[in-house]
């Protein structure tokens, strides 16, 4: 229990997490044409533009996915790439649920949209999970020519001067910061080199509030997308 009396998550609550269902992503998330009309060729590595969209993902949320759809189009990307976190130092101490779990609910959330993909990468990489060597890794597997797009909260965009290598992870990509739904954002300590879209659509949805939900007993059936 923390010290707002919430019981903390257990590794029960994740595999409940697993299994449920939610009605929120509808047509809007999975039937809708992508692009703009982009042509994109796959197997020219110099045109390739890919999003990469990390996290803890405890649990991945409805709030994810209206982010990686926005920088989708917004950005015009081939592709969004969900990597959940192996071992997130930053987190060190904190109960989170096992990483096999949440590469679960990632996977579940982006069935039937082709432009989303789920990656084991960094619940398979040994040892801490640090941007950097995952974006080194997407790197050599995209080729120098590709444009890597790291997707970030503004919370994350404000932090990364706390992250390993900040300036190797600057070197490896773009970056993008999207505002969060429950509070005015002020730019003010966002690190520079980042590009702040602040026409995004804001969502309140937070991992925090669903796993207090699910302690609670309560519904979280507009939080996670289906098939989560």
């Amino acid at each position: 229990m923390d010290a707002r009396g919430v019981r903390a998550p257990t590794h029960s609550m994740a595999r409940r997490l697993v299994g449920v269902n939610s009605r929120l992503v509808s047509s809007a998330y999975a039937r809708k044409p992508l692009g703009g009309g982009l042509q994109i060729s796959h197997t020219d590595k110099a045109a390739r533009r890919i999003g990469i969209l990390g996290g803890t993902f405890d649990p991945i949320h409805a709030g994810h996915l209206l982010i990686a759809r926005y920088a989708l189009r917004s950005l015009a990307l081939e592709r969004v790439l969900f990597i959940p976190a192996g071992m997130p130092w930053l987190k060190a101490g904190r109960d989170v649920a096992p990483a096999r779990h949440r590469l679960a609910m990632a996977r579940l959330a982006v069935v039937g949209v082709p432009e989303f993909e789920a990656s084991a990468m960094e619940v398979e990489r040994p040892g801490p999970t640090y941007t950097a060597d995952t974006l080194a890794a997407l790197r050599e597997r995209f080729g120098e020519g590709a444009a890597l797009w790291l997707i970030l909260g503004m919370d994350a965009a404000r932090d990364m001067s706390r992250w390993h290598e900040p300036e190797r992870v600057l070197a490896l990509c773009e970056a993008a910061a999207v505002p969060r739904g429950d509070a005015a954002d002020d730019e003010a300590g966002v690190q520079r080199g980042i590009r702040v879209l602040r026409d995004a659509p804001r969502s309140a949805i937070s991992s925090t509030e669903i796993r207090a939900k699910v302690a609670a007993g309560l519904p979280i059936d507009c939080d996670v997308p289906k098939p989560v």
